[in-house]
Order: C-alpha cells, then structure tokens, then sequence
C-alpha cells in the first residue's frame, strides 16, 4: 500500500466530511424533530448519504491505491439501499397500526 495521488487524497477527504456532515443532520434531526414519522424521516434520508459517501470514498482509496475495484462497497451499498427503505416503510406501517392519529386523513386501514 504506497502513497496515492494528491486528487485521490483531496476527493476521499472530501467524500468523507461531505457523509460526515450528512450523518450529522440525521442525528441532529433525529434529535430534534418531533414526532417518531418525522424522527424516522430525518436519519434515514441523512444517513444512507453520509453511508453512500463513505462507500464512495473507499472506492476511490482502493481504485487509486490498487487500479481495481472492489466488490465489497457495491455490495454494501446494494444492501443498504435495499434494506433501509423496506425497514423504514415497516416502521412506519406499525406505528401507524398503533396510533390512529399517525394515519394521513382520509386513508382507510
């Protein structure tokens, strides 16, 4: 594992602070909001950016260290855009089960 480039370092640093800062507004909002749809709402949205930009900085560590990419950040990216949306949309289902006043008006159980 040698030095890599000036732009690699420049473009993984960037990625980096750029999905630090998106993790940072999730949790502020998750913090913040309030009530538990828009408190779901805030992080999922935030943090599978600040996740994507993370992947993506890694993909460029080792494309620039090594010449190949790897499969590993395709496929945890894969995962994390399949899973976060299906575990949020369960969440919300159930809390609308729970409480009635969840439930956008004129929709019918």
């Amino acid at each position: 594992m040698g030095t890599l480039p000036l732009w690699a370092d420049a473009l993984v640093a960037f990625l980096l602070v750029v999905g630090t800062a998106f993790a940072l507004v999730g949790a502020i909002g998750l913090v913040r909001l309030s009530d538990f749809l828009k408190r779901l709402h805030g992080p999922t949205k935030a943090t599978t950016m600040g996740v994507g930009c993370a992947l993506l900085a890694s993909l460029v560590w080792f494309l620039a260290d090594s010449g190949t990419p790897h499969g590993r950040e395709f496929l945890i990216a894969l995962f994390l855009f399949l899973t976060a949306p299906v575990a949020s949309h369960l969440m919300i289902v159930g809390a609308m089960r729970i409480d009635e006043t969840a439930r956008p008006p004129g929709e019918s159980r």
